[in-house]
């Protein structure tokens, strides 16, 4: 019985690629019908080497050196180059490893703030000629009012709730929390007037210090501090969560 079996090759092939100048490994899929010289070509996309400095070396799947691709004229297919082999591009021109990654010897570009205000291109001028953010005086003015008013709110909520007093804290977004007050007044960590609450529960973010300053002392994630606008001083008893029942 005569057999019609016919065995094909796979046209393309799968490799691993390294350099000495760059300390990545990348997957590229080539053509086994071109010349090493243009695989070489293909390369210099890949690794940055010019072609005229490579010296090609493959290795197999299991990274052992099987020859070197040294015929510019042979076929890539010709070499023992499987799907998954390695091959390893030695960079001649005397680049070192990393040059083409290491950003620290990019020549940084710097343009001084009066340059760029003289410059009619820039996003700065855009701006100022479309009177957008900052350079819209009357957008900038109401800006300021706005938060004036919200300024002045705070301070007066703040001046009603004082030391000691129970109350509940509700933010948007969260659920609500009850406590009692330890801290009224401003903070070095961000401006306007805050209120450090100790909660009943752990819910809180610190035990009463922010950057290394203490406002007041309670246990660790008790503690927290919200603007005065969202604190109802009250009377809020602690809950009874049963813990001396049998």
């Amino acid at each position: 019985m005569e057999s019609n079996l016919t065995i094909t090759t796979n046209p393309t092939v799968a490799v691993r690629l390294t350099s000495t100048v760059s300390a990545f490994e990348v997957n590229r899929r080539f053509n086994r019908g071109i010349t090493i010289a243009e695989f070489k070509s293909k390369l210099e996309l890949v690794v940055g080497t010019p072609a005229s400095c490579m010296e090609l070396h493959l290795f197999s799947t299991s990274d052992k050196f099987l020859q070197k691709l040294d015929d510019n004229e042979a076929l890539l297919g010709s070499y023992p180059v499987d799907d998954d082999c390695r091959i390893h591009v030695i960079d001649q021109s005397g680049a070192q490893s990393g040059e083409f990654s290491d950003l620290s010897k990019v020549e940084k570009f710097e343009l001084s703030d009066e340059a760029y205000e003289k410059r009619a291109d820039s996003l700065r001028n855009f701006k100022k000629n479309m009177k957008l953010g900052r350079f819209n005086e009357e957008n900038a003015a109401k800006r300021e009012e706005t938060l004036a008013i919200k300024e002045a709110e705070e301070k007066a909520a703040a001046e009603a709730i004082t030391v000691g007093s129970r109350c509940k804290v509700q933010v948007t977004g969260q659920p609500t929390k009850i406590g009692t007050v330890m801290y009224v007044g401003t903070t070095d960590f961000k401006p306007g007037h805050w209120v450090g609450v100790m909660y009943d529960e752990p819910l809180g973010k610190n035990d009463g210090s922010v950057n290394g300053k203490r406002y007041f002392q309670c246990e660790p994630k008790y503690g927290a501090f919200v603007k005065p606008l969202s604190v109802t001083v009250g009377d809020f008893p602690e809950e009874d969560y049963g813990l001396d029942e049998m």
